[in-house]
Parts: C-alpha cells; sequence; structure tokens
C-alpha cells in the first residue's frame, strides 16, 4: 500500500496526473471515499493528463461519461446511485473494460464482485483541515503491482509512508 497526502484540491489534482501519466489502456481504477472526499477532483486532474479538454463532473446522476480526444480514452462511471449490484452490468461495464480507454468509477468499492479482480484501489479520506487528504493506493492483480515502483516515484513528493507495495 502507498499512502500520500495532499494539501488542496490542486495537490490533488496533481497527485491524479501523475498516476494518469502511468496509466494504460484497460487499465481500471477504482475510486474509494466518503462524499465531498475528492473523488470527482481526482478525475479531473487525471483526465486533464491525458488530455481531456471538456469539464469533467461527477455523472453521479448519468452513471457514466466518456472523454475522447487525449492520449487514451477516458471511461468515467459513477455507481452511487445504483440500489443492487445487478444494476452494474446494465451499464455495460464488460463491453467498456474490454476497449481501449481507462476506467475511473467512483464508488467503485461497491461492485467489486462485478468487476475484474486487477484494479488500482484510490481511498481518498479527509485529513487535519478541509482541504487536506490522505491518499492509499492499493494494487490487486498484476496490472499495477507491477508499476509499483513506478507510482512511488511519481508521487514521491506527496508520499508519507511507504510500506513497500502498492
Amino acid at each position: 500500500m502507498i499512502t500520500a497526502a495532499t494539501r488542496s484540491v490542486d495537490q490533488t489534482r496533481e497527485l491524479a496526473a501523475a498516476i494518469a501519466e502511468l496509466a494504460r489502456p484497460g487499465d481500471l481504477i477504482l475510486l474509494v471515499g466518503d462524499l465531498g472526499a475528492g473523488k470527482t477532483a481526482f478525475a479531473q486532474g487525471f483526465g486533464a493528463a491525458l488530455g481531456v479538454t471538456e469539464p469533467i463532473t461527477s455523472p453521479t446522476f448519468t452513471l457514466a461519461r466518456q472523454y475522447e480526444g487525449g492520449r487514451l480514452e477516458l471511461n468515467h462511471l459513477d455507481v452511487y446511485r445504483l440500489e443492487q449490484i445487478e444494476e452494474s452490468f446494465d451499464l455495460g461495464l464488460a463491453e467498456l473494460l474490454d476497449g481501449p480507454a481507462v476506467m475511473l468509477i467512483e464508488w467503485g468499492d461497491t461492485i467489486v464482485p462485478a468487476l475484474p479482480a486487477d484494479y488500482l484501489e484510490v481511498r481518498l479520506t479527509y485529513g487535519d483541515d478541509d482541504d487536506a487528504r490522505l491518499i492509499q493506493l492499493r494494487a490487486v492483480g498484476s496490472r499495477w503491482a507491477t508499476r509499483a515502483r513506478a507510482l512511488r516515484t511519481g508521487l514521491d513528493q506527496w508520499l508519507i509512508d511507504d510500506a513497500g507495495g502498492a
């Protein structure tokens, strides 16, 4: 697990941008945290680093948004409003995961059984003031585990604890 800290929304976006530099087609990233913890800010920084030029907003009511035109296509999902895990299949997750895009899923921890067991979990929690965030990264499966060293290097300025793995 990698633990980092940011002191502002802009720093959270910058941290996300550093992770986006390592993104590859087919990557899955789960964004986990309470309401207002920074999941959408993370998505904004991540998308901007990929070259997305349109505004990135939380897809809470639309469930899914697709952004093209960057280095990689970005699929941004928000499954907060799903009442049952079976509803996640209606989103076409399998098709989206098979494509050449990177997928960010806000509240992704709620549908883990419907997802492949190969993803990066990004857990955002409140820090010691309004804009501070603790961000824990955990690689599940091999895709992100093989990039653990690159993650630590890219996030060096925000690291507060490096327990060895991602």
